[in-house]
């Protein structure tokens, strides 16, 4: 398979291809509980708490609280199933799938100096899947109304004939819409209304009455991870001040195969299309930064309170997409023929390399509390806010309709989390809670998250272990195609991760 870079304005002419629309913005911008087990037992409310190396996801002064040099790793096992319904029927899948999701070093630093304000110093690297982007869902049933055509004629009305039946022209000098026209047009899904070159009117060849029964399964792997390079410093005995500086990973894959078919009575002359394939292999790639700020303050013993700024990620972009339709059906052919039942394979060969785009994410905004039993425990709660409306495609030009929809359809989401921890001994038993707000302002496309977690660790002296498992679900609308056939899966995701954490003093 060849592979072709496009230089073509991205937004205008691919904005609706799906790694770019909004629920893909959303993948890149919203982040899952993953890290050390201890983080993840007790919910994920470290903004206060610190000590650990994820709760420098949060709050950067949080390095401050190691009492001395620490490395550590976290493997972790995701399982994910969901169920679908679609138009009343209910299919289920499910992805697991095992990764060293965490490791990293803390090194402590006491002030020799008895006469400065400063009284510590620490330095860390840390390495965390921020969002574990495997995951397969499938859906299926009969749709009452619309079929794929509706998807093919979205993209091929306007467009000119010459432009796509032209034995002059190549797949790869096609613009995005273009592109989509000739899959429907060449594989018999659609055809034109007047066979002169500057038609830009399509029919479609597939029979109505309703009752097309659909397909669609989704195989993603992937990972959007970062590694934090954290700096904090500790003024007298209140205050713990951290910065971190993110650089971030992205890498996705995602197959899509949409099937359809349908029996509904064949047209009496010209082509019928009566079962249709239709697959789409995205690959996402490319890297960002960001950073975050954060204080913690003690105003005694038993209380601390944290406050803390991320900063947006700011990601470079790259996508390549390829795309198969297969079609079966009467009269597929130059020269129909009704009696004649054919299949015909529509495979440009190609691997569409587009043009880098940027994808700015939004701030977040943390404040925490922990209220601590002396060495026997403690209890954290943290809030935090992100405005999912200021995310934004640049150039801003090219994605003007995609960044509109955001903003207008995505609102401020709030994320609650608590946690506690008692300790027994040389046994830790912890608890958690999150629930984390719809991004959209329905409340329904993306609904609300919900999250229960629970773990113990176990003190060897120089060596820790951690254990955790964490429960999440979410329900959410999921669209075959972001056009023409918009018609929606709901689907009902659980995520069940078990994870666990080795420590080692240096």
């Amino acid at each position: 398979m060849k592979k072709i870079f496009a230089f073509v304005l991205f937004g205008t002419l691919i904005h609706s291809v799906n790694a770019q629309d909004i629920n893909d913005a959303l993948r890149f911008a919203q982040t899952d509980l993953n890290g050390t087990a201890r983080y993840r037992a007790m919910g994920g409310a470290f903004g206060a708490v610190g000590g650990d190396f994820s709760s420098l996801n949060i709050n950067p002064a949080g390095s401050l609280i190691f009492a001395n040099n620490q490395v550590g790793f976290t493997l972790s096992n995701f399982n994910n199933h969901n169920k679908s319904n679609y138009f009343g029927n209910s299919t289920s899948d499910n992805k697991n799938s095992f990764d060293v999701n965490q490791a990293g070093a803390v090194f402590v630093f006491n002030n020799q100096d008895r006469n400065s304000d400063w009284r510590k110093f620490a330095f860390s690297i840390n390495y965390e899947n921020a969002k574990n982007l495997d995951n397969t869902i499938l859906s299926a049933g009969t749709n009452p109304n619309n079929s794929v055509d509706k998807y093919f004629l979205s993209y091929a009305n306007g467009v000119a004939l010459g432009n796509i039946n032209n034995s002059n022209y190549y797949f790869d000098e096609l613009y995005y819409n273009e592109q989509q026209a000739y899959l429907g047009y060449n594989s018999y899904i659609i055809d034109p209304t007047s066979s002169t070159s500057n038609n830009t009117s399509y029919y479609t060849n597939i029979a109505t009455g309703g009752n097309y029964y659909q397909e669609n399964k989704i195989h993603s792997t992937g990972y959007n991870s970062k590694a934090t390079f954290n700096f904090a410093g500790q003024y007298t005995d209140k205050w713990l001040f951290g910065l971190n500086l993110n650089s971030h990973f992205l890498d996705y894959r995602q197959s899509s195969s949409f099937y359809e078919s349908n029996g509904n009575s064949k047209y009496p002359t010209g082509s019928t299309v009566d079962v249709i394939r239709f697959s789409n292999d995205l690959y996402t790639y490319g890297s960002g930064f960001s950073f975050q700020l954060g204080a913690i303050f003690k105003p005694s013993k038993e209380f601390r309170v944290g406050l803390s700024y991320e900063s947006p990620t700011w990601y470079r972009l790259t996508d390549e997409l390829s795309q198969r339709i297969v079609t079966s059906g009467y009269g597929l052919s130059a020269t129909p023929n009704v009696n004649q039942y054919s299949t015909v394979v529509t495979d440009p060969n190609t691997t569409m390399i587009f043009v880098p785009y940027n994808l700015q994410t939004p701030s977040k905004l943390s404040g925490s509390l922990v209220y601590l039993f002396g060495k026997r425990g403690l209890i954290s709660m943290d809030l935090a806010s992100k405005n999912y409306a200021n995310t934004t495609y640049r150039p801003k030009q090219d994605f003007a309709a995609t960044n509109n929809l955001m903003s207008n359809s995505l609102t401020s989401a709030y994320e609650f989390r608590i946690g506690g921890e008692y300790k027994i001994k040389k046994v830790s038993l912890r608890g958690g809670y999150r629930w984390e707000q719809s991004p959209y302002k329905d409340g329904t496309t993306i609904g609300d998250l919900t999250s229960f977690s629970t773990g113990f660790g176990y003190n060897f002296g120089s060596t820790k272990l951690d254990v955790a498992y964490a429960y999440a679900k979410r329900d959410f609308n999921q669209q075959f195609f972001s056009q023409g056939l918009t018609d929606a899966a709901r689907i009902n995701s659980v995520n069940n991760t078990v994870s666990v954490t080795l420590l080692f003093e240096l």
